[in-house]
């Protein structure tokens, strides 16, 4: 028997990369993450937005690691902020701020803003490279939402204590993960990767 298709997912987030694990299983992918490999390159995010950083990230390591890999981009943007924090959200409070820091200083400027008007959608952008660094499939989703004024729950990370599903009444914090595989920006992008995948996977090509 053959061995399975590999897929590199472009993070060393291990939260983010067990959520993508977790919704590309069903393929029958062997998923890996860059924690995975001693070599990984550090890719700078220089990106202006999301798809940009997706595909900085995808291609560069597909091409450096000679895998099939998926880049992906994601952050936070709050109606009031402008759209801040963006393509800046895992380091809105500096290079080496954590999740709580960041949640802070989201806090701290919404601080005179009342809870009817925080509204926000978390965005991602996941972009496919073959092993040669070639784009081979582009995808996006998008969650709405609000940001309460205190964090609430534990599950998840970045700013899910924060981010209130309105029609749940409740945050991701507190949702959990199965509800989050089913409503997150990064499940209804990663829903419309799989469906390419399955195509390449079908045709041969992964």
């Amino acid at each position: 028997m053959p061995p399975a298709p590999r897929l590199v997912l472009a993070t060393t987030n291990r939260k983010k990369g067990q959520e993508l694990a977790e919704l590309f299983g069903p393929l029958g992918l062997v998923v890996d993450t860059l924690a995975d490999f001693s070599n990984a390159l550090r890719v700078e995010e220089t990106g202006q937005s999301f798809a940009e950083n997706a595909a900085l990230k995808a291609t560069a390591q597909a091409r450096h690691l000679g895998q099939w890999t998926l880049g992906e981009d994601s952050g936070l943007s709050v109606d009031a902020l402008g759209g801040a924090p963006g393509v800046f959200s895992a380091r809105f409070a500096g290079e080496s701020a954590d999740d709580e820091a960041n949640n802070a200083k989201l806090l701290n400027a919404l601080l005179d803003v009342p809870l009817e008007r925080r509204a926000a959608h978390y965005v991602c952008h996941m972009t496919l490279a073959d092993p040669t660094g070639a784009i081979r499939a582009e995808t996006d989703g998008q969650c709405r939402g609000r940001i309460l004024l205190a964090p609430r729950g534990t599950h998840g990370f970045g700013y899910d204590p924060l981010f209130e599903i309105v029609e749940y009444h409740r945050p991701f914090g507190e949702l959990g993960p199965h509800v989050k595989a089913c409503l997150s920006h990064r499940a209804r992008a990663a829903r419309r990767m799989a469906a390419s995948l399955a195509r390449l996977l079908e045709a041969g090509s992964l």
